[in-house]
């Protein structure tokens, strides 16, 4: 045998090892999801005594860098994957053989695999489980306009009452006491004293190196299923930011529903003992209950909002000139992409999912007071 027959049995052989390896990833992937949509306790075991495993590994792991490992990874892919595509074209026409391209596509199909993979065991099955608010047994139920009412001028005293006390910058806006990343942390850990649920490790969230990355997809934060690592979106507006860093953390207790987590975020900074992470909670609770009532009854909501302190009227426009900069078909694409997602993984109203955090809060202010 030749060195060119051997170096096309050795290529031969590694095409079909990859295409083996992803079709079992992907396989293996697949029985988890459907056994996981079929069998929900199998859904509730895996989130309660294997993944809880994987956070505390990968979590102890990556912590290690302080910058978010995932965005790297991000990178390094693209360009990876960029000059992946330079060397394939090279190659194929020098030597006028489908070959590279083969090869170029198991390693493709594999590298798929692998991700399909870890999206399963970190987060795909995750979705499955019993909600947050099944566990701590918080029942929604169809509430009245007066009951709205009641909790928007409720959050309205709450966000006035501490608007002043978080300290602000030249322009009026708040800024963070401290660093929100151990304050996101400890807020969370103070929760779970009240909610056993929300017990085990939490690794410190992470700015994005880049943050008008999400900012062009509308995206306050996101959690990485690859490397187990929540992150946030460093410019925005800084009340955003506590609520955020617990709303991503709590989905490594695996609590994947959105309106799950913004409800469990909402708890987290309430709770908490740093006044610019109370202000966080309530004024992020009071946008979201003033939509609801806005679009329920208009002259109740037109009664409320003058009521709020205009120092935090500062943090909302700036927040809307924030958002207003990264307005456009990107960020519209982004939305319809994430709504699509939602929609995939059990939340039929997408997007609108964010939401029904809206309903938590009603029947828990009413069921604790």
């Amino acid at each position: 045998m030749n060195r060119r027959s051997r170096e096309e049995t050795k290529s031969g052989q590694g095409i079909k090892i990859r295409l083996t390896a992803a079709a079992v990833l992907l396989l293996i992937s697949a029985v988890f999801m459907i056994t996981a949509a079929k069998a929900p306790d199998f859904a509730e075991w895996y989130s309660g005594t294997v993944y809880p495993l994987i956070v505390t590994t990968a979590g102890r792991l990556w912590g290690i860098f302080p910058f978010p490992v995932s965005e790297v990874i991000l990178y390094i892919m693209m360009a990876a994957f960029t000059v992946s595509l330079v060397v394939l074209a090279v190659r194929t026409v020098r030597s006028r053989s489908a070959e590279f391209l083969v090869s170029w596509i198991s390693a493709v199909v594999f590298a798929a695999g692998i991700l399909a993979f870890l999206y399963t065991l970190c987060c795909g099955i995750n979705y499955q489980r019993r909600s947050f608010s099944e566990e701590a047994g918080i029942v929604t139920y169809v509430y009245s306009v007066e009951e709205l009412e009641e909790i928007c001028l409720w959050l309205t005293e709450e966000v006035n009452s501490i608007a002043g006390t978080v300290e602000r910058d030249a322009d009026g806006v708040m800024k963070l006491s401290a660093p929100e990343g151990a304050g996101a942390v400890g807020a969370m850990q103070s929760l779970a004293e009240q909610f056993a649920e929300l017990d085990g490790y939490y690794p410190t969230p992470k700015e994005i190196m880049v943050s008008e990355i999400l900012s062009y997809q509308g995206l306050t934060g996101i959690y990485s299923p690859f490397t187990v690592e929540a992150n946030y979106n460093g410019d925005m507006t800084a009340y955003n930011i506590p609520f955020t860093a617990c709303h991503e953390l709590s989905h490594l207790r695996g609590f994947m529903q959105e309106e799950e987590a913004n409800f469990i975020g909402f708890l987290a900074c309430t709770g908490s003992e740093r006044a610019d992470f109370r202000y966080s909670g309530y004024l992020s609770g009071w946008v979201y209950c003033m939509n609801t009532l806005y679009r329920s009854d208009y002259e109740s909501w037109s009664v409320i909002r003058p009521l709020l302190d205009e120092k935090a009227e500062a943090d909302l426009a700036a927040n809307n000139v924030f958002w207003e900069k990264y307005k456009g078909t990107l960020s519209e694409m982004a939305d319809k992409v994430n709504d699509t997602y939602l929609k995939v993984n059990g939340q039929t109203d997408g997007v609108q999912s964010y939401n029904r955090m809206v309903d938590l809060i009603v029947a828990y202010f009413y069921k604790n007071s």
